[in-house]
């Protein structure tokens, strides 16, 4: 039976234009500044202009594009200063998750952040950092996650996503990933010993650390 073409026009071509240039600037495929060419897009993706317009409209409003009056749209620069201001923000929503984490989370749960933190601190041994830096991610989705925290969930996605250039910078700097390793396995463990407010003092402890190394 024949796979049923992706239409090129409607909210269906909207959605595919949406998720696949969320995806390229998540993944660093598209870079700070990068014009983003309409027709070029239309043609990549096989979908009109107007869905392509329509899907920079929507990572206008998440923070992931801009545009630029009689210059059209380019993927959104973050500056240090704006990163460590949503960094500072990130610190509220997450220690608040941390702590939420640290009674609602299950055993099972509990125990896969131990393994998260194993196979961080392999990365680490082995000198891989953009394996640690995906797992750093991975780490932080997961507390959110077990945190039941709908809201703070929602408004980390969208402020995390701003920040995408930043981590992976970070995650390359020389002794960055050892010192940002035991940050972490603070966080499991104050989490996994079911202590809310020693879990919120370690992710608020983390991010300290997250924009001081921003503003070096």
């Amino acid at each position: 039976m024949p796979t049923e073409a992706r239409p090129s026009t409607g909210e269906q071509a909207r959605q595919h234009a949406l998720a696949q240039l969320r995806q390229a600037i998540l993944h660093g495929e598209m870079a700070p500044a990068q014009r983003l060419v309409e027709n070029e897009l239309a043609e990549q993706f096989g979908v009109t202009r107007a869905s392509i317009r329509a899907a920079l409209i929507d990572l206008e409003s998440q923070g992931l594009v801009e545009r630029i009056r009689n210059r059209g749209s380019r993927v959104r620069v973050v500056s240090v200063d704006e990163a460590v201001a949503i960094t500072e923000c990130r610190m509220v929503l997450e220690g608040l998750c941390a702590a939420k984490a640290a009674v609602a989370a299950s055993d099972d749960q509990l125990d896969r952040l131990t393994d998260l933190g194993t196979a961080m601190s392999k990365a680490v041994a082995a000198g891989e950092p953009v394996t640690y830096s995906e797992l750093n991610h991975e780490l932080h989705v997961r507390i959110r996650e077990f945190s039941d925290q709908r809201t703070a969930q929602e408004l980390l996605e969208r402020l995390n996503a701003q920040l995408v250039r930043h981590r992976f910078q970070l995650a390359l700097r020389p002794g960055r990933p050892q010192q940002s390793l035991n940050e972490h396995l603070t966080m499991i463990e104050a989490i996994r010993a079911r202590d809310p407010q020693a879990a919120e003092a370690a992710v608020r402890a983390h991010l300290t650390s997250v924009i001081e190394a921003l503003r070096d």
